[in-house]
């Protein structure tokens, strides 16, 4: 994973020392290197996320899990500005722009009319 902000990852690390935020951690830390490496061969962060999101998850993180990894690779990853906007639009496409990290744990499905 390339770290854009050790000062942050760091902090991360020294907060997340339990189980439940150390496996979070431990599943966003996969999910950038396996993205790192598609990236590397040309493909686009938008193509790849979800995919390599799932093929990360080889712990059976919860939803809210998921949100802290967004949130932790957002602050500390290279492409995490980018990674952000991809949450945000796959969750809410009428919320790419907004700051922050929207959390998937607040998701409520609407019946369309």
């Amino acid at each position: 994973m390339q770290i854009s902000n050790q000062a942050a990852y760091d902090d991360f690390v020294a907060k997340n020392t339990d189980p439940y935020g150390k496996a979070a951690l431990n599943y966003g830390v996969r999910w950038a290197d396996l993205m790192e490496k598609h990236l590397s061969e040309g493909k686009a962060l938008t193509d790849i996320a979800e995919a390599d999101s799932h093929e990360a998850d080889t712990d059976y993180i919860t939803g809210f899990m998921y949100g802290c990894a967004v949130l932790f690779l957002a602050q500390t990853w290279v492409h995490g500005e980018a990674l952000r906007r991809w949450h945000n639009a796959w969750l809410n496409p009428d919320q790419a722009d907004s700051p922050g990290v929207l959390n998937p744990a607040l998701v409520t499905f609407v019946k369309k009319e």
